[in-house]
């Protein structure tokens, strides 16, 4: 049974600790498999990947939400009004369902009611955000946001107000709080990091994030700081190539010692948001050749202890990936936790170092330096 989101978020302005309480839930892709509506719901929702990385669209990362899924809850108002949302470094917006909102996939989520909160002030601005299966529009306002006991007052946030289809519906988590650049942000809105950072209620400039693997608990993200029990390997650190998402260069991929994709470098953009590797669909198709495995992705669960793992070469450094990380088990079936998408740059092809990376690594987000620190776990 996979794993959703853990998060522990700690405020650091006066030296004090809060963690959110960890919960486990289903994935989208389990549930919808034991209803018997996973396949006319794939067939029904096609998406692409690469619509989130081309410039000039803001876009959520929720294509892959179905088999690996971290969460957290966060509150909005006074009185708080809870919600549970996905933490995304590939994104800046934060947004969550209003009560002006009747499409379906509003109605069995939380809602946010200004009416009930005596610190929200309204705005006449837009947000309009553009998603690979959908989209969300709302409006913007201004109100009180609590990350684990670190009060962001007077935050600007979206307000949904439409969210067509069913896709939303299905999903277990109400709404996005990104952790990317200002650059990326719709409307121009200033993100909850920037926020924290400019009324100085964090120690540090940077955040950092540790995601368990499989079934174990423990997973947090840590606002402001560093957590020394996840770095006794040491820390590389890796320059940013672009202030937008967390994007890095990335010299080569290799297995067993032979460049394989990615020889004459590409960029990387470690994406919280992304369950899956993504990677260009030329590199996909010569991994899947040098690993054995049939096009449709699926492999025998048998088979895994016999695979290599594929080493990422950054910054003159090899960071490993193991095949226990990027082969997924659900409900007795098992596949490569590999997508392909197609992404131009004018820097070379974009990988997406999804979560199936992350969880082999401590990931801290510097905004002090612009840069990505990588702890082997």
């Amino acid at each position: 049974m996979k794993l959703l989101l853990l998060l522990a978020l700690v405020g650091l302005a006066q030296g004090l600790e809060t963690r959110v309480p960890l919960r486990k839930m289903k994935s989208l892709r389990q549930r919808l498999r034991e209803q018997g509506l996973l396949e006319s719901y794939l067939e029904q929702h096609p998406y692409n990947l690469a619509a989130k990385y081309f410039p000039g669209i803001a876009v959520e990362p929720l294509e892959n939400y179905m088999d690996d899924e971290y969460f957290g809850t966060i509150s909005i108002g006074t009185p708080p009004q809870e919600f549970t949302v996905v933490f995304d470094t590939g994104s800046s917006n934060l947004w969550v369902p209003s009560v002006f909102c009747s499409s379906p996939a509003c109605r069995n989520h939380n809602r946010f009611n200004p009416a009930e909160s005596s610190t929200f002030l309204s705005t006449n601005d837009t947000l309009f955000i553009t998603y690979g299966t959908g989209s969300m529009s709302g409006v913007l306002g201004y109100d009180t946001v609590n990350v684990a006991g670190i009060n962001v007052r007077n935050q600007i946030f979206g307000l949904a107000e439409t969210e067509p289809g069913d896709f939303f519906y299905y999903t277990p988590f109400d709404g996005i709080l990104g952790l990317a650049f200002p650059s990326i942000a719709s409307s121009g809105a200033t993100p909850v990091f920037d926020n924290m950072m400019m009324e100085n209620l964090v120690d540090r400039n940077l955040f950092s994030v540790y995601l368990s693997r499989d079934g174990e608990g423990g997973s947090f993200v840590l606002f402001g700081a560093i957590d020394p029990y996840y770095t006794t390997r040491g820390i590389s650190w890796i320059p940013l190539s672009a202030e937008t998402y967390w994007q890095i260069s990335m010299e080569s991929v290799s297995i067993s010692g032979t460049p394989v994709a990615c020889s004459s470098g590409c960029q990387a953009i470690v994406d919280t948001g992304t369950t899956l590797l993504a990677i260009p669909i030329r590199a996909l198709r010569t991994l899947m050749m040098h690993l054995g495995v049939s096009s449709s992705g699926e492999i025998s669960c048998e088979a895994i202890r016999n695979l290599p793992s594929l080493i990422f070469h950054i910054n003159g450094k090899k960071f490993p990936v193991p095949p226990r990380a990027y082969v997924l088990r659900s409900n007795g079936y098992c596949s490569l936790g590999l997508q392909g998408m197609d992404v131009p740059t004018e820097e070379g092809e974009l990988w997406i170092l999804g979560d199936v990376f992350i969880r082999e690594y401590y990931v801290i987000f510097d905004r002090a330096n612009n840069k990505v620190g990588l702890s082997r776990l």
